[in-house]
């Protein structure tokens, strides 16, 4: 059973992957990518689309990051699309809750389907934090996602638990509050470069990066990056 199920979430993801990029790609005129007035125009019409009927278009985006994250897809283009169509703060609402739910859910098949594959794959690496963990459950691994889940790729940090058996509530808790800088600025060079689209009338990649929208995002991410280093040093004294 745990053998077709996989399967199944593999043929879904690429089925899903599959159906995107063929929506992306059929309304995308390859021609004109190297024009900067078809951004614009591609800008104004996502605009016109989501403000029609926001509420709708936010639950169908809600409920597709839960099922892109679920089927494994990483986490860092739904939250720059996200910010892109919804502004940084209901792109970072509509992420964060999303996200936060789609990485429970598949925490919870990947204890209950592949927790023996999970343990194969990262137990060795973390055998020496194991019992931290299972001690502070919610403090180690909120520490583990505000540090960016230390290099790890988006699918294996929500399928780590699973050494531990973490309580779910805390899981979702943690991974809730440990996400939101990251998901935050990365929401906020979404809504920055849709900003300098609008106002731009054509493309400078140094005005681009000197726009505030744009230099505090990557600010406030550099800044970020120390604090996880500093959460390394701390709680992760050993190199993973």
């Amino acid at each position: 059973m745990g053998k077709n199920f996989k399967i199944f979430l593999g043929i879904s993801y690429l089925i899903i992957l599959t159906l995107f990029l063929y929506f992306i790609f059929s309304y995308v005129q390859l021609s004109r990518l190297n024009e900067f007035s078809y951004y614009k125009e591609i800008q104004f019409i996502l605009t016109r689309f989501i403000d029609e009927s926001i509420l709708i278009n936010s639950i169908f985006y809600f409920l597709f990051s839960i099922i892109w994250i679920v089927l494994l897809g990483f986490a860092s283009p739904l939250l720059i699309i996200s910010g892109i169509l919804f502004g940084k703060w209901i792109g970072t609402f509509i992420t964060i809750s999303s996200i936060s739910i789609g990485s429970l859910i598949l925490y919870v098949i990947a204890n209950f389907f592949f927790s023996d594959l999970v343990n194969k794959l990262l137990r060795q690496r973390f055998l020496k934090y194991i019992d931290k963990f299972r001690e502070k459950e919610f403090y180690y691994f909120f520490a583990f996602r505000l540090a960016g889940g230390l290099g790890l790729p988006f699918f294996l940090q929500n399928t780590l638990p699973v050494l531990f058996n973490m309580k779910k509530l805390n899981y979702f808790l943690a991974s809730l509050l440990g996400l939101v800088p990251h998901f935050f600025i990365w929401n906020s060079v979404g809504a920055g470069l849709n900003n300098y689209i609008m106002q731009a009338d054509s493309f400078n990649i140094f005005e681009l990066i000197l726009s505030k929208e744009i230099y505090l995002p990557i600010i406030m991410f550099l800044f970020l990056i120390l604090v996880s280093i500093l959460i390394k040093r701390k709680f992760f004294d050993e190199k993973i």
